[in-house]
């Protein structure tokens, strides 16, 4: 199978040759070994059947001898032996030089009591994400975020993407194995995850059995409480209503989400403060997202066909694929991605923030001229109680599509994007 060129090259050979080493995190199956590969120059496969039980007592015998081989050197499933971490900790500070090591390993983390240094200053960390539409192919890429944020205001695209594809796009996820695969083979990819992460992965995250009915339920509920800022309170109250009784507490709940939090299973939006002319209180809760659309899907037990007949579900999934696809434009412009809400209510689904201070506003819609319309009055008027004299006017206003011919900008400045016209 060929490999698909993903936003994360470009990061993480930034990283590596900004740092002695770099530890790729992120979901299980979203391709961390697969780009470790494309810039390292020698693997230690940690778990290869043959060499496993070696490779454990050598690390605890003598544990350099592991990290010599050209650099950068892939350390796979490094997290078995994780007193590896400070052998490579130590390799870093005596070699005085960048670009030394790559960490790769399953999502569940390793077991940081056996670790004696944080690695602050050593070991750097890289956020990986299932791929975005325009890594798959299916965005044509015509609209930059990039030129966006330069100031280029001419933009011209055209969508491919129908409602019936968006669909399947959502069901199928941002899988790199499931790219190119025949339709119902690639819909069986989360599903299989999804089984993965309910009957094991979760209790992995921190050694506690789990009942797999409870995680079902919990993660039925996140789904249903999608794109909102729901407390853990909510859901509870939705668990115990869905089976009328009490025997899931706040804090087994608690101990669930940051389990799945731990398996990069969920990726919660923290909340933006931009400096206001009144002073409007910003709501700081986190709003709720997976880390790709097609784990709620199979939550919920959906597809395609489901979203078509509902579409207000499919618009929230819609939404969590959009934030999806706009982390990582955003983490390859050094940017984060964060939601707003005000006690008024007034609300925009994402703000891509850079390093630098530029900002931009996107509203997120399916699709449809009401919607439309509304998102571009929410952004027009989140731009009027933004403190221009303290902090920078956004450096663009978009409401994000998924279906509508065109990329182009309103005559009030909003830009219209199709998420298939969309890239970094």
């Amino acid at each position: 199978m060929n490999y698909l060129k993903r936003k994360y090259d470009t990061v993480l050979e930034r990283k590596v040759k900004s740092s002695g080493a770099v530890l790729i995190e992120g979901p299980k199956w979203c391709g961390k070994t697969t780009t470790a590969l494309q810039i390292a120059k020698s693997v230690l496969y940690m778990q290869k059947p043959d060499e496993v039980k070696q490779n454990i007592e050598m690390s605890e015998l003598d544990p350099g001898r592991l990290l010599i081989g050209d650099t950068p050197r892939l350390i796979d499933e490094w997290q078995i032996a994780p007193n590896l971490w400070d052998a490579i900790r130590y390799e870093v500070d005596m070699r005085k030089d960048f670009s030394q090591f790559i960490l790769t390993g399953s999502s569940v983390p390793a077991d940081f009591s056996k670790i004696h240094h944080s690695g602050t200053g050593r070991i750097t960390r890289m956020l990986m994400h299932t791929m975005s539409l325009h890594e798959s192919g299916e965005s044509n890429g015509q609209v930059s975020l990039s030129a966006l944020f330069r100031g280029d205001e001419k933009i011209s695209g055209k969508n491919e993407l129908d409602l019936q594809r968006l669909a399947f796009l959502i069901c199928r996820g941002g899988w790199p194995r499931a790219i190119g695969e025949e339709d119902e083979i690639a819909l069986m990819l989360p599903e299989n995850y999804y089984e993965g992460v309910v009957n094991s992965d979760i209790n992995r995250a921190d050694g506690v059995t789990k009942d797999p009915e409870k995680v079902m339920r919990l993660m039925r509920s996140y789904a249903k409480n999608l794109c909102s800022q729901a407390k853990s309170d909510t859901i509870i109250r939705e668990i115990r209503g869905e089976r009328g009784n009490k025997e899931l507490s706040k804090m087994t709940v608690n101990s669930y989400i940051n389990a799945l939090k731990k398996i990069f299973v969920i990726e919660d939006a923290s909340a933006w403060n931009p400096s206001l002319r009144s002073k409007t209180t910003v709501r700081a809760s986190d709003t709720r997202y997976f880390t790709d659309p097609s784990i709620g899907i199979q939550a919920l037990g959906l597809g395609p066909q489901d979203l078509l007949d509902d579409l207000k579900t499919m618009g929230l999934f819609f939404e969590n694929m959009c934030i999806r696809d706009l982390r990582v434009y955003s983490d390859l412009l050094g940017g984060s991605v964060y939601h707003y809400k005000d006690r008024n209510n007034l609300e925009c689904d994402a703000v891509i923030h850079l390093k630098n201070g530029k900002y931009g506003l996107i509203e997120i819609k399916l699709g449809g001229d009401r919607l439309i319309e509304e998102g571009a009055e929410t952004l027009l008027k989140l731009t009027d109680r933004i403190d221009v004299d303290i902090m920078k006017p956004p450096s663009f206003r978009m409401v994000l599509t998924g279906i509508g011919t065109y990329a182009y900008q309103r005559k009030d400045g909003v830009y219209i994007v199709p998420v298939g016209c969309l890239r970094e």
